[in-house]
């Protein structure tokens, strides 16, 4: 019993340090909510009169802009667009600037957008939804304004181990080893979804680099059934920081943090035992979808990073983090 005791102490404490190492290659520290209410809701009876969620965020001319997934109330999503001074309080455009037109987006639309700027281009990825297949997709903007579809970059029902829809890419944003790489979401053969991880020499046309996923589920913990990229990787010395979405088996979503090796996007080097966010505020357990907090934007400001993400699948909440000084 001695023994017993004893080496469960040592474990502990080994995963405490591994925990503690995992910590210390992020770029910032723990979280908390920058506004207690949500700082984007439903409005009007047209294109974003059901739903206002999962933004992304970028600096762009010294302001903040969100573009976020808005839903009518026939649940086609179209991809709107808003302005802030600083990052929470936002004004909108009167219109859309994403609109389902191609084969792959009628009817269901354009959703869940990510943004990563390369040179002068925005490259977004968003998830073409026709009512029956939801696949990965991409368009370019130098204004964040006009977009140019380049259409499907992740069939779905292909790749080493996705069998179903593919979504959520979340691009790398420098080369590693001359190649571009992505982060994304298939469904595996047992139906839970998973992260892939393709690389790319030109942005359009993508490989997968690895035979199973990338960042798989765990069974028993609170991403035993969905494991999703949230906004782009940030790049450190110590490796490139991915915050995830995972949800347990009772589909309730919390947010994670996984490391993979600077020089090797495929390996991952850590990460969370126990989520940094959950749904706590009302307005996360109470929506379309209930108890879903879901990253899918990110901004740096000042001394503190802010994350922005969809809750219950009809609002944008903000969370913040300090941004430690190395």
């Amino acid at each position: 019993m001695r023994l017993r005791t004893a080496l469960t102490l040592l474990l502990l404490g080994v995963a405490g340090c591994v925990a503690a190492a995992a910590v210390e290659q992020w770029p910032f520290g723990s979280w908390q909510r920058a506004s207690n209410a949500p700082i984007l809701s439903p409005e009007g009876r047209e294109w974003e009169s059901a739903g206002t969620f999962n933004p992304a965020v970028v600096v762009h001319n010294g302001k903040f802009v969100m573009l976020y997934r808005a839903q009518d109330a026939a649940g086609t999503s179209r991809l709107g667009y808003a302005e802030s001074n600083d990052g929470i309080h936002f004004t909108r455009r009167a219109e859309p600037v994403l609109s389902p037109e191609a084969e792959y987006e009628k009817d269901g639309g354009v959703e869940d957008p990510r943004l990563q700027k390369i040179g002068d281009t925005y490259y977004l990825t968003y998830t073409g939804y026709n009512k029956k297949d939801a696949q990965l997709c991409l368009a370019t903007s130098q204004d964040l304004i006009h977009w140019d579809r380049k259409g499907v970059i992740l069939p779905a029902y292909k790749g080493n181990w996705n069998k179903g829809w593919t979504k959520s890419g979340a691009i790398v944003p420098e080369k590693i080893d001359g190649k571009y790489w992505m982060y994304w979401l298939g469904t595996s053969a047992d139906k839970t979804d998973q992260m892939g991880i393709s690389y790319s020499t030109d942005l359009l046309h993508w490989t997968e680099a690895t035979e199973t996923p990338v960042l798989p589920r765990r069974a028993g913990q609170f991403d035993s059934r969905v494991v999703e990229p949230g906004p782009p990787p940030i790049l450190t010395q110590s490796g490139i920081v991915l915050i995830y979405n995972g949800a347990d088996d009772r589909l309730v979503y919390r947010t994670g943090v996984a490391v993979f090796d600077r020089n090797d996007p495929r390996k991952l080097l850590s990460r969370t035992g126990q989520p940094v966010f959950a749904p706590e505020k009302e307005w996360e357990k109470v929506g379309q979808v209930p108890n879903v907090v879901f990253v899918e934007g990110m901004a740096r400001q000042g001394n503190r990073w802010l994350f922005y993400y969809g809750g219950a699948d009809k609002y944008v909440g903000v969370a913040e983090a300090e941004a430690p000084v190395r």
